[in-house]
C-alpha cells in the first residue's frame, strides 16, 4: 500500500515511511493511493469476530507490504488487552433506532486512546526495524496530549513532547499530562492558545534540517 500527499508533491511512499515522516514534506497529509475494499462476506463475518480481529483485518488493508493481517491482529490484541471493557468499543442500544458507541475504555478515558495505543506500537516496530529513534511533537487542547503521553511513555526509541496552552485545558487533562514522570515524556505549557501551540509544531516540521536531525514525527 502506497501513500501520497494531499498536496501532490510527496510520495508515493510506504505505510512505514508515513509513520516515520508524520506530516508530508510538502505540508500536506498522507492518504492512500487507492482505497482498500472489504467484501460483503467479510463484513458479515465481522459480526462474530472480537474487536482486535476486526481491527487487524481492516487495518492490514492499509499496511499491505509492511504489516500483514496476522501480525496486525496480534498488535491489535496487545493494544486493546488493557482496555477496561471486554468489547473494547461497545455499542449500547438506547432505543429501536438509536445506538451509542462508547469510546472511553482506554487508559486516559479519551477516544484518542484507540489510535494512540496502537500507533505507539506500530512506530516502535518501524523504528526497531531501522535501528532509529524518533521525537514525537504534538499540540493539544486536551485529549490528544494525555493519550499521546500515556501511549509513548517509557519507550526506548521515542521521546514525546506535547505542547498545551497554559490554563486552557481542563484540570483533569492537565494533571494527566503533567503527572507523567517517565523518561522521555514531556508536557510543555505554552503561554497562549491552542493555535499558538500548533504554530510552533508546524514551524518545527517546516524546518527540514531540524526535522531530519532529531527524527521528528507527528501523532495527530
Amino acid at each position: 500500500m502506497d501513500y501520497i500527499s494531499t498536496r501532490g508533491k510527496d510520495g508515493p511512499i510506504s505505510f512505514e515511511d508515513v509513520l516515520l515522516n508524520g506530516l508530508a514534506r510538502d505540508g500536506g497529509l498522507y492518504l492512500p493511493v487507492s482505497w482498500p475494499q472489504i467484501s460483503k462476506d467479510e463484513m458479515r463475518a465481522m459480526r462474530t469476530m472480537p474487536y482486535h480481529e476486526v481491527a487487524g483485518l481492516i487495518m492490514s488493508r492499509f499496511t499491505e507490504g509492511d504489516i500483514d493481517q496476522a501480525e496486525m491482529t496480534e498488535m491489535a490484541a496487545q493494544t486493546y488487552a488493557s482496555f477496561t471493557d471486554k468489547d473494547v468499543a461497545p455499542v449500547t442500544q438506547l432505543d429501536d433506532n438509536l445506538h451509542l458507541l462508547e469510546l472511553y475504555s482506554g487508559p486516559t478515558i479519551a477516544f484518542k486512546d484507540y489510535a494512540m495505543q496502537f500507533l505507539s506500537r506500530a512506530l516502535d516496530r518501524a523504528l526497531s526495524r531501522r535501528n532509529k529513534k524518533a521525537v514525537i511533537l504534538g499540540a493539544t487542547s486536551g485529549d490528544t496530549g494525555s493519550a499521546a503521553l500515556e501511549a509513548f511513555r517509557g519507550r526506548d526509541s521515542v521521546d514525546v513532547f506535547i505542547l498545551f496552552p497554559d490554563g486552557r485545558v481542563s484540570p483533569v487533562q492537565q494533571k494527566q499530562m503533567t503527572s507523567v514522570i517517565d523518561e522521555g515524556a514531556f508536557a510543555v505549557a505554552v503561554t497562549g492558545d491552542f493555535d499558538d501551540c500548533q504554530a510552533l509544531v508546524k514551524a518545527s516540521f517546516n524546518d527540514t534540517g531540524f526535522r531530519d536531525m532529531v527524527g521528528l514525527s507527528a501523532v495527530n
